[in-house]
């Protein structure tokens, strides 16, 4: 009877065990369901690591920027005339310089031999010239001399025959002796006309032989004027008014034609020139506002020309700067230059946050439930500029975003701001 009476407790023990096995089975089943269909947790940021911005309406003024430095606009290049060895630099870089000041002195000794040959051979040259016109002057007296003395004769010649005409007629000589006095004077009279040519001829040559020296003496003296400036080159000076801004020679360096000596600026008349990225390159045009940092102050100025080559990523452009410059603006100097390209009205915009780019698709986080969490949303970004950036879709004014890089969180749709 006890022995039944324990299988019974035993077996309802053992019933009972399993109908609680069984319902925590069923419970522990209801719970893991539950907790694969809750949403992972938000993770938490610390607010103040996060850079947020709102969305606004209104005028957007497009601008880019880019950096760059005062340049002159026109640059006096001051080249070797001649060949030569640097001996003295009389004024260093950095100093306002006048046209006639000497910068550095070069020598070369076989320029100033060969000026001096030239020297001897203009004196040599204007002797022969004193000795030539006396000896055609001697030889033109003489041929006048010569000339005179058959005119002389023709005139004799003339008289005898006129007294023979007569004589014959008085029948007081024979008619033969006047023909042979008027034979006489005829052939006086072919040689003075001989004479008169050949006298006419010799002072034309004697005219082009001593012009022909004296064009050898003309020749002979340029070619002496040019050695002398060749070594009054030697003596480089600065040509224009300016700032001497480089001498990139150093004393006792060889030197040939040509090669820059110095460079000379003239500050009153710098430009900026600026390196802006090709991407918003493409919006500048001429003639558009511009602004110049150059840390000690702000220049206004004018876009006058756009490099058409691109050049590591970026286009060179050339802006115009308003007259007069402030005394510290000088060539050379770092600034940073602010376009500006146009003015959208009425428009939706926000900072540009640290990874949008114009014309894209990009998510940002938008706080929400009054800046404590954010929400991850699609937004479209459209014209662009230096710190500010359209919205085209997405976002609503009033809406404040995450601007800062929020990579790290790419994988969360939602997070918690502390």
């Amino acid at each position: 009877m006890v022995d039944y009476k324990r299988e019974g407790v035993a077996r309802k023990r053992r019933i009972r065990q399993t109908i609680l096995i069984f319902l925590a089975v069923i419970v522990l089943g209801f719970v893991t369901y539950g907790l694969s269909r809750l949403e992972p947790a938000a993770p938490s940021v610390d607010q103040g690591t996060v850079w947020t911005g709102p969305v606004e309406r209104g005028e957007m003024v497009r601008r880019v920027r880019g950096p760059g430095t005062l340049v002159p606009e026109s640059i006096w290049w001051v080249p070797a005339v001649t060949p030569g060895r640097v001996e003295q630099i009389f004024i260093k870089a950095g100093r306002h310089v006048k046209a006639e000041m000497v910068i550095l002195e070069l020598s070369n000794p076989q320029l100033e031999l060969a000026a001096l040959e030239v020297e001897w051979q203009v004196k040599q040259a204007e002797a022969n010239y004193q000795d030539l016109a006396v000896r055609l002057q001697s030889q033109l007296l003489d041929q006048r001399a010569n000339a005179a003395g058959v005119k002389a004769n023709l005139e004799e010649a003339r008289l005898t025959a006129e007294r023979d005409e007569e004589l014959v007629k008085a029948a007081l000589i024979a008619d033969l002796q006047y023909r042979l006095s008027k034979v006489r004077a005829d052939e006086l009279a072919i040689r003075n006309t001989l004479e008169e040519e050949r006298l006419a001829i010799s002072q034309d040559s004697i005219e082009a032989q001593l012009a022909a020296q004296q064009a050898e003496i003309a020749r002979l003296k340029a070619l002496y004027q040019l050695r002398r400036q060749e070594v009054e080159a030697l003596r480089v000076k600065a040509g224009v008014d300016g700032v001497l801004q480089q001498v990139p020679v150093e004393v006792g360096q060889q030197v040939a034609a040509g090669e820059n000596l110095a460079r000379i600026a003239q500050p009153e008349t710098l430009i900026a020139e600026l390196r802006i990225p090709e991407t918003q390159a493409k919006d500048v045009t001429m003639g558009q506002k511009a602004l110049i940092d150059a840390r000690n102050g702000i220049l206004n100025g004018e876009v006058i020309r756009i490099d058409p080559a691109v050049r590591e990523g970026t286009v060179t452009v050339d802006v115009s700067l308003e007259r007069p410059l402030p005394p510290w603006a000088r060539p050379d100097l770092s600034v940073d230059g602010t376009i500006e390209i146009e003015r959208l009205e009425d428009v939706l915009y926000m900072d540009r946050p640290g990874h949008g780019q114009a014309d894209s698709l990009i998510t940002l986080f938008k706080l929400v439930k009054e800046g404590t969490e954010a929400v991850r949303v699609q937004v479209r970004l459209g014209r662009s500029s230096v710190s500010t950036i359209e919205v085209v879709e997405g976002l609503s004014q009033g809406d404040r975003v995450i601007l800062s890089d929020m990579s790290r969180w790419d994988e969360y749709d939602r997070i918690r701001l502390n």
